[in-house]
Formats: C-alpha cells, structure tokens, sequence
C-alpha cells in the first residue's frame, strides 16, 4: 500500500515536473519567436527606407515601433527560459500568439505598401499607419475624452440593463405568474431593436445622455433577460428535490440552486448584452450626445478626417476587447466550481 507520504512527494514530483515543462519552451518557439522578431524588423526596414508619396510626420516613429517589437519578442526568445517559471509562463503566452504576431506584422507591411509608399489605396479614403499614429500623438486629449465619456455612458446603461435582466431573468424563470404575464410582452417588445426606440428616448427624457443610457440598458436587457429566464427554468429539477428533502426554503432553491446553475446562460447573455450595447452607443452618441466615441466619428465624416475615424474605430475594438476579457476573467472567477464543464 502507499502511504500519503508517498503520495505527497510524487505529487510533489509532478508539480516540479510541470514547472519545468511550462519553463521550457517547446522546439517550434525559438523558430516562431525568431520569424516574429524578423518580421518586424522587415516592416520598420520597409516603413523607413522605402521612399514615401508624401511628407508623413511620423513614419521615423513607426519604424522605431517596429524595431521596439522586434528587440522586445528577441529578448523573450533569448531571457524567458532562464527566468525560471515565471518567464515560462510569458513564453508560454508569447508562442501562442507567435503566429499572430508574424501575421500583424505581414498586414502592416502590406498596408504601409499599398498607402504609404506605392498610392496603390486612394487618399483620402484609406489612411497609412503612421497617419493614425499622427492621430493618437496629436488628438489623444479629445479621443482620450471621447473614450472617458462613451466608457461612462456604456457602463451605466451596461449595468443597469444587465441588472435588470438579471432580475426579471429569475422572476420569470422561477414564477409561472410572471412568466405568463412577461412571455408575451418580451416576444412583441424584445426583438425590436433599440434604436428603434430613439425618437422616443429622446422625447420622453430631459437629457440626451439619460436618453442614450436607457437605449443601452435596453439593448443589454433583452438578452440578459432572455438567457437568464432559460437558464433558471432549465435547471435540472432533482436539485429542487434534494434541496427541498434537506429542509430548504424558497429562499433558499432561488439563491443557493437556481441561480449559481444559471450562472452559464447568464453570462451568455451578458456577452450578447455587451456587443448589443456597442452598436446602439454609437448610434445613440451619434444623434445627440455631445461627446464619446460615435460623437467623434461623425466629426471625423464630417470633416473627411478619415484617418482620425480609423484611429476612433481602433479604439473601440480595444475597448470592446478590453471588456469581453474582464467579463471573462469575472466568469472565470465565479464558475470556478464549475470548471471543465463550461467550454466557451
């Protein structure tokens, strides 16, 4: 038999065993590490000794960009074995994206060629990198506002949409009163899309931003509401039956069995609620608010600053991304108890 010594220093082995594997790196990093390194290099050759069509303030700076990614992706080939596991887990991270970063630095290359060097994209349309990069060195005080007040104007709608959806969710999935009385008012009123909604917004309220808040809570509430609702009336009913055996409440079933296995749909709609929520903050900033991200691309049209309305695109997809990676790392947090049976 063995012993739970045993057991301890062969679990003990394995962990030091892991350690090990996750600090060294596999045989394809160093050549993807390498390539990567390389083709950055290509694209700050190409950025600073092909001739440019115009006079760009900025090119100089790209290159130095580039030559930066490059030194830093060599210094991780070369320094993140020997940090132990720590720089394990960056090679880890940075073989992974290996060939992303070869693919990136491939399409701004292509894109630097066809605008910036060979006019093969017409101007104004179709703005070079170091344009956008003259917009993030010279305009960042009013896209760095826009982006503060679309962020403020996105969570609060975010939040309360996604709390009230939340609520309603529960009530409708738990109760066959609520259910009967809310069913039909979601199918007529929850697939209508929240722009529809507005002239009305804008009449029924005093301001254009509490306006625009109410469209996005509604563009969130929707599928939270929808998602939640499937969730707590999917949950399997032997939970109740035990529960209820052990002496459990109302209270009880709802907080403690319905709603942690719901938690999954739940999140599905926060994702849906979140990409929803984008789409109608654009709109809504467009029509009547007076700063924000959708604000500041109306401007750019306006003015035919296209490559100011590519740096604001850029932006929002940062931020969008930037978001749907805390909602996940939240999820993560939460589910932990529910690990290896969510896959997305």
């Amino acid at each position: 038999m063995f012993s739970a010594k045993t057991v301890t220093v062969a679990d003990s082995h394995q962990s030091t065993l892991e350690a090990l594997l996750l600090a060294k790196p596999r045989p394809g990093f160093w050549t993807t590490g390498v390539v990567a390194a390389i083709a950055w290099l290509g694209f700050a050759a190409v950025t600073q000794y092909l001739p440019d069509i115009d006079d760009f303030e900025r090119t100089s700076l790209l290159a130095q960009l580039a030559v930066v990614v490059a030194v830093v992706l060599a210094l991780v080939v070369v320094a993140g074995p020997l940090l132990g596991e720590r720089g394990g887990g960056v090679v880890a991270r940075v073989r992974n994206a290996g060939p992303w970063l070869i693919a990136l630095a491939a399409v701004f290359a292509a894109w630097e060629l066809v605008t910036a060097k060979f006019f093969v994209l017409p101007r104004p349309f179709f703005a070079s990198p170091q344009a956008l990069l003259e917009v993030f060195t010279d305009d960042y005080p009013r896209l760095g506002d826009s982006v503060w007040h679309s962020l403020q104007l996105l969570l609060g709608g975010y939040v309360i949409g996604a709390l009230v959806g939340f609520g309603f969710g529960v009530a409708i999935g738990w109760s066959r009163a609520v259910g009967y009385w809310a069913h039909p008012a979601l199918r007529l009123i929850g697939p209508l899309p929240a722009t529809a909604w507005l002239p009305l917004a804008f009449f029924a309220f005093p301001s254009s931003h509490s306006a625009s808040t109410f469209l996005v809570a509604l563009a969130t509430g929707f599928p939270v509401t929808v998602l939640t609702w499937s969730g707590v009336a999917g949950v399997n009913k032997a939970y109740y039956d035990v529960a209820r055996t052990m002496g459990a409440s109302q209270r009880f079933l709802v907080l403690k069995v319905a709603i942690p296995a719901a938690m999954p749909s739940v999140f599905v709609g926060l994702f849906m609620g979140l990409g929803a929520s984008f789409s109608v903050l654009v709109v809504a900033e467009m029509m009547g608010v007076k700063s924000g991200l959708g604000w500041y691309l109306q401007w750019a049209q306006g003015w035919a600053a296209y490559a100011n309305m590519y740096a604001a695109l850029m932006v929002m997809a940062l931020m969008c991304t930037g978001l749907i990676t805390i909602l996940f790392r939240a999820r993560d947090r939460l589910l932990a108890w529910q690990k290896g049976l969510v896959q997305w």
